[in-house]
């Protein structure tokens, strides 16, 4: 893995200090290079988009788990499968935020805190999409 750190070197400057990326920064980086693609692409095209830093499995387990949450679909492309972004990072945020929800037992508990935590602005944003959920519901 490429040094993405400020240059420090690792005990007893025998090489650069990797940063290790955590989950969610991964998937966001895969996600923006298969939505850049603008088709479906290979896991060797999306490891090379990168950068070629993440090792070829990390980039297929990183698309598996996007698959698994519905961020991504995969079209058979002969041995192997084409990748396409189904969300953007918003909605990759909203499938996390949906599959704590989903985890939780009182729901109304959960879903209660977390509007008294936003803040005036969020709350009133929060309103108007609701709104506009119901009018298109409507629909």
């Amino acid at each position: 893995m490429a040094d993405h750190g400020t240059g420090d070197r690792g005990p007893g400057g025998a090489g650069p200090v990797q940063r290790r990326r955590g989950q969610g920064e991964l998937e966001a980086l895969v996600l923006a290079a298969l939505r850049s693609s603008g088709r479906p692409v290979t896991a060797g095209l999306v490891q090379e988009r990168l950068g070629g830093d993440l090792a070829y499995t990390t980039v297929i387990t990183i698309l598996t788990r996007l698959h698994a949450k519905g961020a991504v679909s995969r079209e058979r492309a002969g041995r192997s499968f084409e990748w396409t972004a189904v969300a953007d990072e918003a909605g990759l945020a909203a499938l996390r935020m949906r599959k704590v929800l989903d985890g939780e037992r009182d729901r109304e508990a959960v879903l209660a805190r977390f509007v008294t935590g936003l803040s005036a602005t969020e709350e009133q944003l929060l309103r108007e999409l609701l709104a506009r959920a119901a009018e298109e519901g409507e629909a």
